[in-house]
């Protein structure tokens, strides 16, 4: 039969500290709760209605924000009658701005696809606001120019998915 040895003892020990570190409420420290709340399975993600110029980018990131929802959350994105909650909102602006050009022929080199939004998430069972966003906004960089001739789709496409992942980044639980 063999008794543990010194080199289990130490991992033991360093177990227990590494676990007396963390705190039960993540207000007072190191966590090992989640940061989603627990008493919401469902989430309905409407479709974000576009008031720019800049047509079928609601799609994008809708799309882009229920793939994201359904990767990093617990939360499973169903049809607004079997939802706990719901996200809707609105698509305020959606701007190219060139970062650089080039001195040869004037062409944009660099250009950002800023996108900007207001959001609510809203609880269906009492109807308490869990969420409110206004103005809020993502940045994505693309390349026009020779040799990589990025398109401005591949710009906006990054912009919707910055934008999606920091808006599931602010669905955590307040701490």
């Amino acid at each position: 039969m063999r008794h543990p040895g010194p080199t289990t003892a130490v991992t033991v020990m360093l177990a227990s500290a590494v676990l007396a570190g963390c705190a039960a409420d993540p207000t007072r420290g190191w966590s090992t709760t989640s940061v989603w709340s627990d008493d919401i399975r469902t989430v309905s993600v409407g479709l974000f209605v576009n008031t720019t110029p800049d047509r079928d980018f609601e799609f994008d990131f809708t799309d882009a924000l229920i793939k994201e929802i359904e990767a990093r959350t617990p939360y499973k994105v169903t049809a607004p009658g079997r939802a706990d909650t719901m996200v809707t909102g609105r698509i305020r602006r959606v701007e190219h701005t060139q970062l650089s050009k080039s001195t040869l022929t004037g062409l944009s080199e660099e250009v950002t696809v800023s996108v900007t939004i207001d959001l609510s998430w809203i609880d269906l069972r009492t109807g308490e606001t869990l969420l409110e966003l206004e103005s809020f906004t993502a940045n994505s960089l693309f390349v026009p120019s020779n040799p990589t001739r990025e398109p401005i789709e591949l710009g906006e496409f990054g912009a919707a998915q910055r934008l999606a992942h920091d808006v599931v980044t602010e669905m955590q639980t307040d701490w």
